[in-house]
Parts: structure tokens; C-alpha cells; sequence
């Protein structure tokens, strides 16, 4: 069977990478979780000292500098799923805290890390077979997506997600805290000026909010035969 490109794309929290990551393995396909790598530029700056005291990140210092980073995934045998590398390093569970999930979305927003990360995922899906997740895939990264899901839910279900995502590998959670960067990440991620979050105007939209992951599973396969079978 002819491999495609599958964009998975949505708002912060809603499942789209346990939807991708699930996917891309009953496929065979190659899984790229966008956000990781934006998470993973978003800790660099951190641990370099690139964000001022108010919060707000020192753009042009990080731009001088992201020569210096390398993003990359290696697969995880215990867990069979990808790990995320900066420059050579495992830093998946590093780039999970509230203190990364904080700072994402403006490093996200920046023009010249969005521009270095979109070419290095269009050269990791250039060969197809492929299963991506992000905010921008099935509009900017990679608009000629033979299949492209447009993933949402309630603010406070993908806070709540969240929350027992982080209590569950051990780590500090504050619902109301949560709760607050999910919209204020929403707000970003919709307003940007590059690549701005939005629905494709090819993409199915998938409402999460009262699905199990099971009932995701279904329908996302459903949804692939359809494609497949009309292709």
C-alpha cells in the first residue's frame, strides 16, 4: 500500500501525540511530535540564560545561537516511542514541566525558530510514511497532507489531561495553574504571525472532550480507510 503524510494537528493537552505516536506504530510509520522539538529550543534558552527576568525571551541573543540547536528523536525500547535529543542529549522528561509548558509558545511564536524547525520536519517527512503532529502541519509544514485531523477539547478536560499526566510521572501539578497556561497558550498559539494556529480547510476536526483514547483510536482508523479507499 502507497504510504501518505498524516497531519495531526490542535490545541495544546488534547491527546494529539498519544493519537500520532499510537497511529504511526500500528502503521509502520515514522512519528514526529513538532512540539517536542519546540520544547526542546524552549529549554535550551532556558538553561542558556536567553529568557529576561520579566519572562520574556532575549530573541535576538537566541537567534545568534541556534546554530547550536540540534534537535533530534531516538527511539525508546522500554516505552516504543520516540525520545527527544538536544544536541545529543535525552531531555523528553525535562521538556514536559510546567516551567518549559510556560515558556513554549512565545519561542514557538518566533519567526526565525519556527522557520529552522519547519524545514528540518519537512526533510524528516520527505520520503512520506509519516505521522506529524503540531499546530502548523496541515497548513504550513506540510499543506499537501494526504490525511489531516484538526484536534480539540475543552480547556479545563485538557487541563485536567494534563494535570494527571504530570502526577502520574511524580511531578508537581497545580490544576488552576494548568489550567490558566492552557488558555494563555490557546491565545498564542492562535495569534501568532507565523503559522498561526488554525484548522485546514481539508482537515477533519475531532472533538476529544468525552472520547476514550480507545473510541479515538477507532475513529482516526476509520477515518484513515476512508481515505485510503477513496484515494
Amino acid at each position: 500500500m502507497e504510504k501518505i503524510t498524516i497531519a495531526i494537528d490542535g490545541h495544546s493537552s488534547c491527546g494529539k501525540s498519544t493519537m500520532a505516536k499510537d497511529l504511526a506504530r500500528e502503521l509502520g510509520y515514522v512519528y514526529v511530535d513538532t512540539g517536542a522539538m519546540y520544547r526542546a529550543v524552549t529549554l535550551f534558552a532556558m538553561r542558556e540564560g536567553l529568557f529576561r527576568t520579566d519572562g520574556s525571551v532575549d530573541a535576538a541573543a537566541l537567534e545568534s545561537r541556534m546554530n547550536e540547536v540540534k534537535v533530534a528523536f531516538a527511539f525508546n525500547e522500554a516505552t516504543g516511542r520516540p525520545d527527544t535529543l538536544l544536541n545529543g542529549e535525552n531531555v523528553e522528561r525535562e521538556i514536559r514541566t510546567m516551567e518549559v509548558s510556560a515558556h513554549v509558545s512565545q519561542v514557538a511564536a518566533l519567526p526565525f525558530v519556527r522557520s529552522a524547525m519547519v524545514a528540518r520536519q519537512q526533510e524528516m517527512g520527505r520520503d512520506k510514511g509519516v505521522v506529524m503532529d503540531g499546530r502548523d502541519i496541515g497548513t504550513t509544514v506540510f499543506p499537501d497532507a494526504e490525511l489531516k485531523i484538526f484536534v480539540t477539547a475543552s480547556p479545563e478536560v485538557r487541563a485536567r489531561r494534563r494535570y494527571d499526566e504530570l502526577r502520574a510521572k511524580g511531578m508537581e501539578a497545580d490544576f488552576d495553574d494548568i489550567l490558566k497556561n492552557v488558555e494563555e497558550r490557546d491565545y498564542i498559539d492562535s495569534h501568532r504571525e507565523v503559522s498561526p494556529l488554525r484548522k485546514a480547510d481539508d482537515a477533519i476536526e475531532l472533538d476529544n472532550s468525552n472520547m476514550t483514547i480507545e473510541e479515538q483510536k477507532q475513529w482516526l482508523m476509520e477515518q484513515l480507510d476512508k481515505k485510503m479507499h477513496n484515494a
